[in-house]
């Protein structure tokens, strides 16, 4: 009997090979499914849960790419503007200005910084831009700019506190307690005040501040410091006196102290001795204005009697 041979059918190989692949194919899949289910199942939240946070990922990135191409196109301008216009129509412009803190400082230096934001509508006041101008101004240690709708800008400031006096060269210059400089002051206006001098003493006023609240007793006294060679301080009391610190913080710091004790003990303030020279480590010299010319004298006086007694003999 004769057998039809057809051409074209797959061949053993061929069918063998796609029998693989569906199982490697039916293998992965298990796999993955087993993966994930794992993932499902150990993850501290739902399936629900899960979804949602996809959902607000989704949403937000929306949301940012909606707000790039608004920036693009300049809508948020255009609304600021529109806002703007609706405020100037309903009456939100700056029409007064109300400055409240300032007692030492001239007044107008504040309303020439705020004055230029008036007419403008309350919503393009840029209060923090506002704030950084009033915090240029030497006087001004703090400052906060409020609306107070519907007309009204509030500027409330904190003023530096005068300290002393800061001499450079022929000018003195008003300073706060950190060195910081205020204003320039007349020679009238600055009687009586702590003085301070020498190059880059405004810088060490803190330090001279810590250095002179270890005697708290002989602070008062204290006219005029004086920052010597940018290593150590000369103190001026108001008796006119000089006290000569030596170099470093704890070491003037205790000739200080030792200073004060002296002074208690032996009422050196308001003496005869016009300086005391502590910068060695064991012993204090004083100067006496005249002294040395009354010990030579002493000494002629002494010379001539001894003479005098020579010539009797």
């Amino acid at each position: 009997m004769a057998q039809t041979i057809r051409r074209g059918g797959k061949g053993v190989r061929r069918v063998a090979a796609q029998r693989g692949a569906k199982a490697k194919v039916q293998t992965a899949r298990k796999q993955t499914g087993s993966a994930i289910g794992h993932v499902m199942r150990v993850q501290p939240f739902s399936e629900e849960t899960l979804h949602r946070i996809l959902l607000t990922v989704i949403l937000g990135t929306a949301a940012v790419a909606v707000w790039t191409v608004a920036n693009i196109a300049g809508v948020p301008a255009l609304m600021e503007s529109e806002v703007a216009r609706l405020s100037h129509g309903a009456g939100f412009d700056v029409k007064r200005v109300e400055v409240r803190g300032v007692k030492r400082m001239n007044e107008l230096t504040i309303y020439e910084k705020v004055l230029g934001q008036r007419d403008q509508a309350m919503s393009r006041v840029d209060v923090a831009a506002l704030r950084e101008t009033l915090l240029s101004l030497p006087w001004v240690k703090d400052a906060r700019v409020s609306r107070q709708l519907p007309d009204t800008l509030v500027v409330d400031v904190v003023e530096r506190t005068p300290h002393g006096v800061l001499r450079k060269g022929d000018q003195l210059m008003l300073i706060d307690e950190t060195g910081h400089e205020l204003e320039p002051v007349s020679p009238a206006r600055a009687k009586g005040m702590f003085v301070l001098s020498g190059d880059g003493a405004a810088a060490r006023v803190p330090d001279l501040n810590h250095l002179l609240d270890a005697a708290p007793a002989l602070k008062p006294q204290v006219a005029e410091a004086e920052w010597i060679g940018n290593r150590r301080w000369n103190l001026t009391f108001k008796t006119g006196q000089v006290l000569a610190l030596p170099e470093g913080a704890d070491e003037s710091a205790a000739a200080l102290l030792e200073f004060a004790r002296m002074d208690g003990v032996n009422r050196l303030l308001g003496g005869k001795v016009a300086s005391f020279d502590m910068r060695a480590k064991d012993r204090t010299y004083l100067l006496v204005p005249g002294h040395a010319d009354e010990l030579a004298q002493e000494q002629r006086d002494k010379a001539k009697a001894k003479a005098a007694a020579k010539a009797k003999d």
